[in-house]
């Protein structure tokens, strides 16, 4: 790197951090790409390999392959444990960095809101630990129940509970009453999968809030078609690895627990010394920069930034991809000693499956469900995946599971496996 050239530090390697990377190779600067991972994860696909749909490599690629050709970036592989804003240091647990312009692309992480039972006993989904961990969990399950004779506790063992009513939980859901129905069924004849029960937990009156209500609606129809039990107006207040606690007093028997209730910033935006808004959020300007200091940007689920109706704007990949453009653009503004213009956020629409040829989508004025939707959310999803191999694969699994209803990841990882 030339040591002339402005140093941009970009922290993450998320949509938006990767995207702010890549935007930059042909600006006049050296860029250091920043991540504790040395892979980009396309995470609205986790699910899917909780659920044995895919592999892990499937859905992550190696930073240093996507942007190999990039002659003005380096990678570096490491935790970030702090940024000295006066000095302009970023820290890390292998060194410090110096940097002319941050981009904070920190993403976020599950939020329990203080639930510390559900902390410790519930899965989140987040990483591919996450959902590697669920695929073990819900494998060992049916090992256990295949073998258990007492059919209370196997009627608990095969009871799949997930809080949260937007896409991932409602994607999730949707998933593991496939998985059971239509694939352990014939891992396990000897086992009643009428025992199984998969229960969506909602604590408002409709999920996929971000769509409209007929396309809500239709989605908790699709649900129940799908033998997936949908709770309005339940919250989870506890939950001991064995029963989920609810706030008016009932309770579930039930070992798994997938919490998709919450997301907020992730921990390293506490350790800042930055101001802060709701769950977590970074104060940021209109031009996505950090008000005391204009050097410093943050993007994606880390910002919080208000869109036109007041709302902070909501903590989906669109959001940040758009907003590492914007950054770049104000980069390379104030390069030339242009002002920095505001951002303003284009709503692409919304998008959720609900399982196999099932789906809703909201695209502006266009509505769609069944089929059309699913293909539709079929071909964005594959779309934006990092990597012609990744895409073909992803393609061959889906097609295989489509004609035969099979999947072949049904393996438990014995590095990762825990006794449940």
């Amino acid at each position: 790197m030339s040591l002339a050239r402005p140093h941009v530090v970009v922290v993450g390697a998320g949509f938006g951090g990767l995207r702010t990377a890549h935007r930059l190779e042909n600006a006049p600067v050296d860029v250091t790409l920043i991540d504790r991972n040395n892979y980009h994860l396309f995470q609205p696909l986790l699910y899917q390999v909780a659920t044995a749909g895919l592999s892990p490599d499937d859905i992550a690629h190696p930073v240093r392959s996507i942007l190999r050709s990039q002659k003005n970036l380096e990678f570096r592989l490491a935790e970030v444990t702090g940024v000295d804003l006066d000095q302009r240091q970023v820290h890390t647990r292998t060194g410090s960095l110096p940097y002319d312009y941050l981009v904070l692309a920190i993403g976020g992480q599950t939020n329990t809101f203080g639930i510390e039972s559900v902390a410790e006993n519930a899965f989140g989904l987040k990483g591919l630990e996450d959902a590697v961990g669920i695929r073990n969990h819900i494998l060992r399950l049916f090992e256990k129940a295949a073998i258990e004779p007492d059919a209370q506790k196997r009627r608990a063992l095969l009871t799949f509970a997930i809080a949260g009513g937007g896409p991932t939980g409602v994607e999730c859901a949707g998933a593991i009453s496939e998985l059971i129905r239509m694939v352990l069924v014939k891992d396990y004849p000897h086992l009643n999968m009428h025992e199984a029960r998969v229960v969506l937990i909602e604590a408002a009156r409709q999920i996929l809030p971000a769509l409209p209500l007929n396309l809500s609606s239709e989605a908790a129809e699709v649900l129940k078609r799908k033998k997936v039990e949908v709770r309005f107006g339940a919250a989870v207040s506890s939950f001991d690895g064995q029963v989920i606690t609810f706030n008016d007093g009932s309770s579930l028997p039930a070992h798994t627990l997938i919490w998709a209730a919450g997301v907020r910033a992730a921990a390293l935006a506490d350790a800042l010394g930055l101001p802060q808004a709701g769950l977590g959020r970074l104060v940021v300007q209109p031009t996505l920069q950090v008000e005391a200091h204009p050097e410093v940007f943050v993007i994606g689920d880390a910002a919080h930034l208000p869109g036109p109706d007041g709302r902070p704007l909501p903590m989906v990949a669109p959001v940040a991809m758009q907003q590492a453009d914007q950054a770049v653009a104000n980069i390379r503004a104030a390069l030339e000693g242009q002002p920095a213009k505001p951002f303003a956020y284009k709503d692409p629409g919304a998008l959720a499956t609900i399982g196999r040829n099932a789906a809703v989508a909201s695209l502006g004025k266009w509505q769609f469900k069944g089929f059309i939707a699913w293909f539709l959310w079929l071909v964005v999803h594959i779309v934006q995946l990092v990597g012609f191999r990744d895409r073909l694969i992803v393609v061959i699994n889906w097609a295989w599971d489509y004609l035969f209803y099979d999947r072949a990841i049904r393996l438990i990882d014995p590095q990762r496996s825990c006794d449940t």
